[in-house]
């Protein structure tokens, strides 16, 4: 699906970009060369005092230089990049347009932000897990009222703290000074954007790359929820990557489902019961990507560990996600962008810069898309270097530091509204979902001679057999 044509990005928009590309791009290892391949066309801005467009357009066009550099590793000549910003905005909140039918709620009804005894605190409590452990630790039975008198007499801290311990999630609000002289900030602060590291292993089969179709035949094995994780496999999906998602019996995300699950397989297992155990390791020796998105130590408590993906696994590479940061006391905390956006200082931000009551975040998931296409793109530069090397990468990302890396770019000119989507902004085809038809936004990143087409629809998780459908690495 090409990008709408745009108007062209402001200059003061382009300089802005290119500065956050010139910052991810090295963090990705990428060639100096690349990123003069990429136009950008569009303007305007999401409401936040942070550059959230920017970030989407950078994100983006990181993704498609990795693919362009792929195309040349592989011998053909470097594809332009195009990235349309407006586009891009649009995707960071949604890209599906549902026709007869309705998206359910984002948010169980208990999830959201509290007034505490010195401050405010929020609650993600989308998992029952999660719901049921802040509601224990509150003691109330899951009434909005009540939850809001019990937390009113907790300190922020402490009901962090005890939610945490429970096995919930709940983050916090900091302000970014706050943060960065917390331990975790400082832990986080001193890591990489993403963290790359290079497999000395057995050589992998390579294998010819389609300029129409840089990712056909690559296999992408996928263990990630929401939402980085998704988008990731998503844009890999679009570009002829075969993804199979796996998840646990039980696991849905009704509300997201319809969005990320574009281009994907999806297929239940079980990991704790050995036979699937066993296909899903099976499934890993044929995959070229892993992608994951659990806590660091909960794959090698399922006996999925990080010497077993590289023995079963030589060349593969493993993308790896985490909330809150791979070092520091909080490195195995669970969290979503919601929370990190707590934690990290940018609702607090939000709220002051605004003159606003109540915490007040960006107006989309930035920290998970943003995250999403950093990820794609390490994916893809793996796949580029292993064409010349045969040697695996794994690579880490984190929410924390997505978002570290957009408060070092504060929105530094007047915020330009976005001009509101039109029927034009939509591509003519009709996707047949598992939920019923719905239309998506046209795509926010071109690349030359390839377009992002997604034959598989959007379906239900675990609509699928736990099969590869290709032809083997």
């Amino acid at each position: 699906m090409p990008a709408a044509a745009s108007h062209p990005a402001t200059p003061d928009e382009e300089a802005a970009v290119r500065a956050l590309l010139a910052e991810i791009w090295t963090a990705l290892g990428g060639s100096a060369a690349a990123p003069g391949r990429l136009q950008l066309t569009g303007n305007g801005d999401l409401p936040s005092v942070f550059a959230v467009s920017d970030l989407a357009a950078a994100a983006v066009g990181a993704a498609g230089l990795a693919l362009s550099e792929l195309v040349a590793a592989a011998g053909g000549p470097a594809p332009a990049v195009a990235v349309d910003r407006r586009l891009a905005s649009f995707w960071f909140a949604s890209s599906v347009r549902p026709q007869g039918w309705s998206v359910p709620p984002p948010w169980d009804p208990i999830a959201g932000d509290y007034r505490a005894a010195d401050g405010w605190i929020r609650l993600h409590t989308n998992a029952p897990a999660h719901r049921q452990a802040a509601l224990a630790v509150l003691g109330v039975a899951g009434e909005k009222e009540e939850v809001t008198r019990a937390v009113a007499g907790w300190p922020a801290a402490a009901l962090e703290r005890a939610v945490v311990e429970a096995g919930g999630c709940a983050a916090e609000m900091r302000s970014l000074e706050a943060w960065a002289a917390h331990e975790q900030g400082r832990h986080v602060a001193a890591e990489a954007l993403v963290a790359i590291e290079e497999r000395d292993e057995a050589p992998a089969l390579a294998r010819p790359v389609d300029p129409a179709r840089p990712l056909a035949g690559i296999r992408v094995l996928d263990l990630t929820r929401v939402l980085a994780g998704p988008v990731a496999t998503r844009l890999l999906a679009g570009y002829g990557a075969e993804v199979l998602r796996i998840d646990p019996p039980g696991w849905d995300e009704p509300a997201l489902a319809p969005e990320v699950l574009l281009g994907k397989r999806t297929a239940r297992l079980d990991l704790a019961r050995p036979e699937d155990h066993a296909l899903f390791l099976r499934l890993m020796g044929e995959a070229d990507i892993l992608v994951h998105g659990y806590r660091p130590s909960a794959l090698e408590g399922l006996g999925f560990g990080e010497a077993v993906r590289r023995r079963v696994r030589p060349g593969l590479i493993d993308i790896c996600l985490d909330a809150y940061g791979w070092s520091g006391p909080w490195r195995e905390r669970r969290g979503f962008d919601s929370l990190v956006q707590m934690s990290a200082g940018i609702a607090e931000a939000g709220m002051r810069r605004l003159g606003k009551e109540r915490p007040t975040p960006l107006p989309v998931q930035a920290l998970d898309h943003a995250t999403g296409y950093l990820m794609a793109a390490a994916a893809v530069l793996g796949l580029a270097r292993r064409l010349a090397t045969g040697r695996g990468r794994r690579a880490r990302a984190s929410l924390a530091a997505t978002a570290a890396l957009l408060a070092r770019h504060p929105l530094a000119r007047p915020a330009k509204p976005l001009a509101t989507e039109t029927p034009d902004d939509l591509d003519g085809a009709v996707e047949a979902t598992g939920w019923g038809p719905a239309q998506r936004l046209r795509a926010p990143l071109a690349v030359a001679g390839a377009s992002a087409v997604w034959p598989q629809p959007a379906m239900p998780i675990g609509s699928h057999q736990a099969v590869w459908i290709g032809g083997s690495s």
